[in-house]
């Protein structure tokens, strides 16, 4: 670990007011349970208080709800401690890649562009016409197809392929074994086979785009499949062709976007969605975990189930669902009385 900071510098990197002694060096970051001498947690939320008793943290990060009941710790009190946190982590221990160099049994073919600074790792592919920016980091494995453009400060993990023509922009990062242009799934019916349409569109990945482990992202039949400024998408998602993303999205694991589909700016779309084809999601729009959107959401607003409804009546619709037994043995009840009274 490194040489670490004193607890007053930290509290003027985050902006945050210092309580306690100043003075403390902190050499490492950790959660509140698993935290020792030397180290700096953060508490968010009242739920976890219960770990402050036998937390061994030197500091802890907070916010101004709860810095009051803390009396006797050293505090970095802020607005948001999670933010906070993150960048004390990337201050103590910043996360390192390989030095810039080149592998010996890297191939790169003598038309591709590489920028100044760039770390290539063995196995990796260059194709004709690739163009890396600077600082770029390559691990081990990764294929990048005939004439790919990689933004300056793009991370891209080991076993990752850019298929050709795919355009990527700047400090990007791609996790293992995702596929970015692959072809979209495109077919047409001629009796009782299926014929291939030529997938001859491309991926665009704006800048400061996260993309998880096994995502696949396919290539537009014409034009291109965006993913917008900003977004982040978790592990295992598959976003199908000419699907259009805004900026500062979000996308949990396990989620299916098909063709065409058009999802706006800071949208969230929890773990296990499926989002029908050629159909828009308004910006701002949260879509519950294992909802299905089958038509356009055209106002802000949270989401869930399936069908698909406004979230706070299917909460409704749920409680009721729980009691769909007694009201069927009332009902029943109902009927047996009103029969009687028929008959006389």
């Amino acid at each position: 670990m490194a040489e670490g900071k004193r607890l007053e510098e930290l509290a003027e990197l985050v902006g945050g007011t210092l309580r306690g002694d100043g003075s403390v060096v902190i050499t490492g970051v950790a959660s509140l349970e698993e935290a020792c001498k030397g180290d700096i947690t953060f508490l968010s939320h009242p739920r976890y208080k219960r770990f402050l008793a036998t937390t061994k943290a030197s500091a802890v990060v907070v916010s101004p709800e709860l810095a009051d009941t803390m009396a006797g710790r050293n505090l970095i009190v802020v607005q948001n401690p999670y933010l906070a946190f993150a960048r004390i982590m990337a201050s103590i221990g910043p996360t390192r890649h390989p030095s810039p160099g080149i592998h010996p049994s890297a191939f790169i073919d003598p038309s591709a562009t590489i920028g100044e600074d760039v770390s290539i790792q063995a196995g990796v592919f260059l194709s004709r016409g690739a163009t890396v920016g600077n600082n770029v980091v390559l691990y081990p494995g990764v294929y990048v197809g005939e004439d790919v453009e990689i933004g300056a400060d793009t991370i891209i993990h080991s076993n990752v392929s850019i298929r050709e023509g795919v355009r990527i922009g700047h400090r990007v990062i791609i996790h293992c074994n995702s596929v970015i242009g692959s072809d979209g799934f495109g077919y047409t019916q001629v009796g009782s086979r299926h014929v291939k349409i030529p997938q001859v569109g491309t991926v665009v990945i704006a800048d400061d785009v996260e993309i998880g482990a096994c995502v696949t992202i396919d290539r537009a039949t014409t034009g291109a499949t965006v993913i917008g400024r900003g977004t982040k998408i978790d592990n295992l998602v598959q976003i199908g062709h000419n699907v259009k993303i805004g900026e500062d999205t979000i996308i949990v694991a396990q989620n299916g976007i098909a063709g065409s589909a058009k999802v706006g700016n800071n949208v969230t779309l929890a773990g296990q969605v499926g989002v029908t084809g050629h159909l828009e999601i308004a910006d701002g729009c949260v879509i519950g975990a294992k909802s299905l959107v089958s038509s356009s959401i055209r106002t802000r607003g949270v989401y869930t189930g399936y069908p698909l409804g406004e979230h706070k009546r299917w909460l409704k619709a749920q409680t009721l669902v729980q009691k769909l037994p007694e009201l069927k043995e009332k009902l029943k009840e109902l009927e047996e009385r009103l029969e009687k009274l028929e008959k006389k």
